[in-house]
């Protein structure tokens, strides 16, 4: 039986939550002395709350998971060669393909002078913009995480960083393409049919073996943050066509084209201003399309001597793709507006709400994150998201029942 089925036969097995528990007493329980690297991470019960009943019966309303992330840090040589390890992996009560394990990073890291190469699975971002990611493209989305877009797989890679007083150059070889992850029959948050990963089809003859690659050029010029990037190879993002499977049931498949993407993200920072924009455009054998974010983010510090940091955020959000051609997207002329708070307290409490509005029909995507540190190793950490006002030739009103509140409290190690 291969490593991957394996795992696969542990993670749904209905001893999983029990293994789960042990692994991470295991885990807290090392003598780290005892070991040439460090070993940190975090377990997480989390619980996610439908207040709505779902489209289809099938789905599954409230429920809870598990979640293990262990890290493992080493490093040689005088600090010039190291390896990180993160494993993920996530027991879900109701959904199937939530329920799921991933190599997040396991790769080997040689510094010099003025280069660093580094091998192996590795998540890598780019961007400066809070409502979108628009030029974050090496990762593919974890979308069974959550549908921010800010979880990321594991991306085989061989990356290599050249360093110089005008900038830096990042090179990146990308074999082996990662699917997207979607929510199965029972999950929340998906579309009314569901996306069948087994009948995936890619534009290139090589299928998941084509090799992808990227170069980027950052620089701090004064005030400013610049970052010049081009990409080449397979979409992360996949158009769903409808299908059926094996038992003729209606499904979506994903099919990947092969792109050509260049982008820029700028940030340019005075007093308490951070102006920002991602713009990137993308071009398929049938068409182009190009699309931003700009905005800004003031913060007034020190609020009356109290030590609350209060950030007020707008972004404006462009896109002309053509849905016939590209995967649709559902930020096509859109606001974004939003608070930060920061506490800075010994707790480190933080507070983000925003909402995405449509211009044209003013659906709307709420948004609220909150967190705070309990004690030395806990953190607790409140989440809700809101469809609200969907109009039906939004791409969002597939999951206008799907309002929902996640609490989540992490242990960490």
């Amino acid at each position: 039986m291969s490593y991957s089925k394996i795992v696969i036969s542990i993670v749904h097995s209905r001893f999983f939550p029990l293994y789960l528990l042990i692994l991470t007493s295991l885990l807290m329980s090392f003598d780290r002395p005892a070991f040439a690297g460090e070993i940190t991470g975090f377990v997480a019960t989390e619980s996610r709350i439908f207040p709505r009943s779902p489209l289809a019966p099938v789905q599954k309303g409230t429920g809870v998971s598990l979640a293990l992330q262990p890290e493992y840090y080493h490093d040689w040589a005088n600090g010039t060669q190291s390896v990180l390890f993160v494993p993920f992996l996530r027991y879900d009560q109701h959904d199937g393909k939530r329920t799921h394990f991933d190599i997040r990073e396991l790769y080997w890291q040689w510094v010099g002078s003025t280069w660093e190469l580094r091998v192996g699975l590795r998540r890598v971002f780019w961007g400066v913009t809070e409502s979108v990611h628009l030029v974050d493209i090496i990762n593919q989305t974890d979308l069974v995480e959550d549908i921010d877009g800010e979880h990321k797989l594991g991306q085989p890679m061989v990356s290599f960083s050249w360093i110089r007083n005008w900038g830096v150059i990042n090179f990146f070889v990308l074999p082996g393409f990662r699917t997207q992850t979607f929510p199965g029959v029972d999950g929340r948050l998906r579309f009314p049919v569901t996306v069948d990963n087994s009948q995936v089809q890619y534009e290139s003859d090589a299928g998941e073996k084509h090799i992808d690659w990227a170069v980027r050029y950052s620089h701090t010029l004064g005030n400013f943050d610049l970052g010049i990037a081009h990409f080449s190879g397979t979409d992360r993002e996949p158009r769903l066509l409808p299908g059926r499977d094996e038992n003729n049931n209606e499904v979506l498949t994903p099919v990947y084209n092969l792109i050509d993407q260049t982008s820029l993200d700028l940030q340019y920072t005075i007093g308490g201003w951070l102006w920002k924009l991602e713009a990137i455009s993308r071009k398929t054998r049938k068409q182009r399309m190009t699309a931003f974010a700009a905005g800004f983010e003031y913060t007034f510090a020190n609020i009356r001597n109290s030590a609350i940091d209060l950030g007020v955020i707008a972004e404006y959000l462009f896109d002309d793709r053509d849905p016939n051609n590209f995967y649709p997207t559902a930020f096509e002329d859109d606001i974004f507006l939003g608070t930060r708070l920061g506490f800075n307290d010994v707790q480190s409490t933080e507070l983000l709400f925003g909402a995405i509005i449509d211009r044209k029909n003013r659906s709307s995507f709420l948004n609220l994150e909150a967190s705070r540190r309990v004690g030395s190793a806990f953190k607790a950490t409140l989440e809700i998201r809101g469809f609200v006002n969907l109009d039906n030739s939004d791409f969002l009103y597939a999951f206008r029942r799907d309002t929902y509140i996640r609490v989540e409290l992490r242990r960490y190690f």
